[in-house]
């Protein structure tokens, strides 16, 4: 199968769910100003924006479905109702790491991160197919979105993970469900929120 995702495949990770059409899926997005022909577009709702407003223009650009958590008149194509945007996501993201076969890493730390991701990437991908985070996607979002993009054929997924606050880190690692982890290094990064070096290391290490 080539499609990242079928309508079927979404319908049985994201239970309650409607969708009006079926449909095949080579990527998924939260940006309507990154949309690929073929994506799945997540209308997420944030503290300034709602990307139920976005939904036409994802549609326009060529995504394969919507998924809203409320209705678009406007909207033409396909539109996937579930009761919580960001629920779904992370069902998605769930669903792509359990059907996963790949070893999974995940990674993280106060600094180094992403070039660390990046030279692990360049490192595993010579040997076989290999998923990582696309840039710094290592938050609530990044990574159920990482997860959800993670190929069939994949054998290694690298995941990054970052925190701003305490307590972030352990439902985005029982998120990835990782085989390897790697701390990269402790330091005063965002202290303010966090207090101490020594909270900080506790963050890192749930």
């Amino acid at each position: 199968m080539n499609a990242l995702w079928t309508s079927e495949e979404i319908r049985a990770a994201l239970s309650p769910v409607t969708i009006t059409a079926p449909f095949e899926a080579n990527g998924v997005t939260f940006d309507s100003r990154a949309v690929s022909k073929g994506d799945v577009f997540f209308a997420l709702s944030g503290e300034t924006t709602d990307g139920h407003g976005f939904v036409v223009d994802a549609l326009a650009r060529g995504a394969a479905a919507a998924v809203v958590s409320r209705d678009v008149p406007e909207a033409k194509g396909t539109l996937i109702r579930v009761p919580d945007t960001m629920k779904a996501l992370v069902a998605l993201g769930r669903a792509g790491r359990r059907r996963s076969r790949a070893r999974i890493a995940s990674i993280t730390g106060s600094v180094g991160k992403t070039s660390t991701k990046d030279a692990l990437r360049a490192m595993l991908s010579a040997q076989a197919p290999t998923s990582a985070s696309v840039a710094s996607y290592n938050n609530h979002v990044g990574v159920p979105i990482s997860l959800a993009r993670l190929p069939r054929d994949a054998c290694y997924g690298i995941f990054e993970i970052g925190m701003n606050h305490p307590g972030e880190i352990e439902p985005l690692a029982r998120q990835v469900e990782a085989q390897v982890g790697l701390i990269t290094t402790v330091g005063p990064v965002h202290i303010g929120q966090l207090g101490s070096e020594e909270a900080i290391a506790d963050g890192h290490a749930p």
